[in-house]
């Protein structure tokens, strides 16, 4: 892997948990929905990386889940953000909003040459 895939991959590893937090956030969503829309984002996530996230981001009290019966197999896992999740992906929002304003500002300059 060259440098710039090793980084562009790193700053994708950056934002995917404020990304499935985000999708969380827009209202109850069982795994295989997150991956479609991470998917749709160009941002690829596979089931490896996000179960273990799921379970860490609801160790930490971000997230709850509730079960569902399914048509087709097993009940499933829907997951919702708490109230301390909300405030949390609150305070990532801002600091993406920030982070936004400081590459750009960088990155930017018209008076760059």
């Amino acid at each position: 892997m060259s440098n710039v895939e090793n980084t562009q991959q790193q700053m994708r590893k950056g934002v995917l948990e404020f990304c499935i937090l985000s999708i969380i956030a827009q209202g109850e969503v069982y795994p295989s929905d997150i991956i479609a829309k991470m998917k749709e984002a160009k941002l690829m996530v596979v089931e490896g990386t996000l179960y273990p996230l799921l379970t860490r981001l609801k160790n930490q009290g971000l997230l709850s889940y509730t079960w569902k019966e399914s048509t087709s197999g097993p009940p499933r896992k829907y997951y919702t953000l708490t109230p301390i999740g909300v405030e949390f992906l609150a305070a990532l929002r801002t600091t993406w909003d920030e982070l936004v304003i400081a590459v750009n500002t960088t990155t930017l300059n018209p008076n760059a040459k």
